[in-house]
């Protein structure tokens, strides 16, 4: 600071120099009169020059300040009127106070004072202005040209509180078409795969086989060219095409109709032929996008086949799979299952084994199976179970007349979970669906054994997954799976009987989804010693659970397409049972194909209990409204809304299910 003021002494100013000239006159006037007053007359001619020459500098210096702001209005008045982009102020309501002639010439409109903008230019609004984030960006679009709106708030007086909007149109057609360009122009991978290709064959007449090879060959051929698209085949039975982002929006349209034109092949093949396939969109690289289109094939596969899934980003769309998937009459995967996980289980400190809330006689018959199958491997096992429900009751109680079987809750598990813990999940893939998510976000090794047909939501960290979708039950892989874990058939009544009660659950008495296998798996179940008597005294229900599945049945309305639709009462106790039972129930009516049943569970949320005779996919239906299963047994949960909220909401899913089908 003080060199500062110490360098100010040293700018020239003409007044400094006059006091020394006034005090050094003064010193010769006192010495010499005569020369002093010769030096004042000096001092006053430089005092009035240096007088001169300051008014003459602030005149000048005004007068170029004025200029100045004259010039700045003009070129304001300039800017605002002669503008090259259009401009118009508005008032708050909207109304128009102010325009320049090309914000006229744009929407090709005189007149415009004091009327609405948002009536004038359709779309637009001023709440999105004044709601506008810096992050955000208001376009609009006038005909066939696009606009980036900017704005700015001013004050009109400064007497008065009153402001004005002005609002700036800058065009951005180019970059508009450009980007459309760019969006159409992607490259998008697209993985095709025959689902049953040795079983099309080997039903086939050898004579006929190139003609259903050729046949294959060249609708897909000729689908992809309708495209422009390159096709490869990489593969006796997989092909991969790379296509532009354009056509997909198509193909999303047409509901690939590429599966129904392969399914209708009839050239000596005598099962229908069926195709998966996987597209990879929105990817930022080449490998990105066959990442996505291999996710998208894993899902379609996962599902059952016969259905298109396309993967953009986080966005999955699901097309076809209308159709029951095929079932595998090779053994060899669950041989190769059950050597890998018991290579996992030998490697584990301990095994914790966890279906899905409000377990079934699936989902626990299950976990019996696996927990029998680290037992034999010497290793701790340990049921997650929070609650029991009417549903497993009664083999919950026969298993608790054995001492050997040890339950844990998901809290008790979070606090003793280690990395040599091995977490098996049976009977569901999604994460928020099992009994203690939090688990499995801790645990290292995760194996999941499945026969959904899989959903969106998945569990993707499982170092082994057998998911089977034409499998019946997980009861029924699980007995597959023990079969190959050792030499010789060791495994308890109980268990065996668990497993088959899981089987006969989900089969309804081996009545739907049962294949060769699921008796296979039924009888080996046997002679290890089920009893089939016992097994069915664990679905005896108690006469106040009977009496309430019959008046849902009593109370259930036909709502066409030879569907029956249901509600549990509000004051109805073991409501996950009863809707799922008098679904089933339903089922029975001459004419019924298909059976909806809603019920409120625990005061807080809706359940929905879907079941078909194969000929209507509930599970399709169902997932419109986030549930998910199978093509003739499915389920879904719904929160925050009411009974006929949910029966609105399920009704039109069912509308839209028959509107894709008709489409496609």
């Amino acid at each position: 600071m003080k060199n500062m003021r110490f360098s100010k002494l040293l700018i020239p100013d003409t007044k400094i120099y006059l006091w020394m000239m006034t005090l050094f006159v003064g010193i010769i006037a006192y010495y010499n009169t005569w020369i002093g007053s010769i030096g004042i007359l000096v001092l006053m001619y430089f005092a009035y020059y240096n007088w001169k020459t300051q008014h003459n500098r602030q005149e000048m210096w005004t007068k170029y300040i004025e200029d100045l702001s004259s010039n700045i209005d003009s070129v304001t008045r300039y800017a605002v009127l002669d503008m090259p982009i259009p401009l118009v102020v508005i008032e708050f309501d909207g109304s128009i106070s102010w325009y320049n002639a090309t914000f006229s010439e744009m929407i090709d409109t005189k007149d415009l004072l004091e009327k609405n903008i948002e009536d004038v230019i359709g779309g637009f609004k001023i709440n999105n202005i004044l709601k506008e984030k810096e992050d955000m960006v208001v376009e609009v679009t006038i005909e066939d040209r696009h606009y980036k709106v900017l704005y700015n708030i001013v004050k009109t007086s400064t007497n008065d509180e009153k402001y004005m909007i002005m609002l700036y149109w800058i065009e951005i057609t180019n970059f508009q078409n450009l980007k459309v360009k760019y969006n159409e122009e992607k490259p998008v991978v697209i993985l095709i795969e025959v689902d049953n290709y040795d079983d099309v064959l080997k039903n086939t007449e050898e004579a006929n086989r190139p003609l259903v090879i050729a046949e294959i060959d060249r609708r897909i051929s000729l689908w992809g060219s309708r495209m422009n698209a390159a096709i490869q085949k990489y593969q006796k039975d997989k092909y991969i095409t790379f296509v532009e982002n354009q056509y997909v929006e198509l193909l999303e349209t047409k509901k690939f109709t590429i599966l129904d034109e392969i399914r209708e092949i009839q050239v000596g093949n005598q099962i229908p032929i069926t195709l998966s396939i996987g597209v990879g969109a929105n990817g930022k690289s080449p490998a990105q996008l066959e990442e996505y289109a291999r996710a998208a094939m894993d899902l379609a596969l996962g599902r059952g086949g016969d259905q298109a899934v396309v993967k953009k980003i986080k966005t999955l769309n699901f097309y076809g799979g209308k159709t029951k998937a095929v079932e595998k009459r090779t053994k060899v995967k669950a041989r190769v299952i059950a050597h890998a996980l018991r290579q996992l289980i030998d490697q584990s400190k301990e095994v914790v084994i966890m279906g899905h809330n409000f377990p079934d006689m699936d989902s626990l018959g299950a976990a019996l199976g696996v927990y029998r199958a680290v037992r034999n491997r010497e290793r701790e096992a340990y049921i997650v179970l929070d609650h029991v429900n009417e549903a497993i009751k009664n083999l919950y109680d026969h298993i608790k007349e054995y001492e050997e079987y040890k339950f844990i809750n998901c809290e008790d598990l979070l606090s003793g979970v280690s990395k040599d813990t091995l977490v098996v999940v049976v009977d569901t893939h999604r994460p928020n669906f099992t009994q203690c998510p939090k688990v499995l976000e801790i645990a290292e090794r995760v194996v999941l054994i499945d026969h959904h047909r899989r959903g969106a939501e998945f569990i993707d960290q499982a170092v082994l997954t057998y998911l089977e979708p034409y499998a019946s039950s997980t009861c029924e892989l699980i007995a597959e799976i023990l079969q190959y874990m050792d030499d010789k058939i060791n495994i308890e009544k109980i268990e065996a009987e668990a497993l088959l009660a899981g089987i006969t659950v989900d089969t309804k008495n081996f009545s739907f989804k049962t294949g060769v296998r699921t008796f296979e798996a039924a009888s080996w179940l046997r002679r290890a010693g089920a009893d089939t008597t016992n097994v069915r005294q664990l679905f005896q229900d108690d006469l106040d659970t009977f009496v309430s599945i019959a008046d849902v049945v009593k109370n259930a309305k036909s709502i066409g397409n030879n569907i029956a639709l249901s509600v549990c009462s509000k004051d109805m106790e073991n409501t996950s049972l009863v809707a799922a039972q008098a679904a089933d129930e339903l089922l029975n009516i001459r004419g019924i194909t298909a059976s909806f049943v809603l019920g409120i569970r625990n005061n807080q949320e809706i359940i929905i209990s879907g079941r078909s005779l194969g000929d209507i996919n509930v599970q399709l239906i169902l997932e419109k409204l986030g549930g998910g299963g199978h093509l003739s047994v499915a389920g879904a949960q719904l929160k925050d809304k009411t009974i006929e909220e949910a029966k609105a909401v399920l009704e039109k899913a069912i509308e839209e299910y028959f509107e894709e089908g008709e489409e496609s």
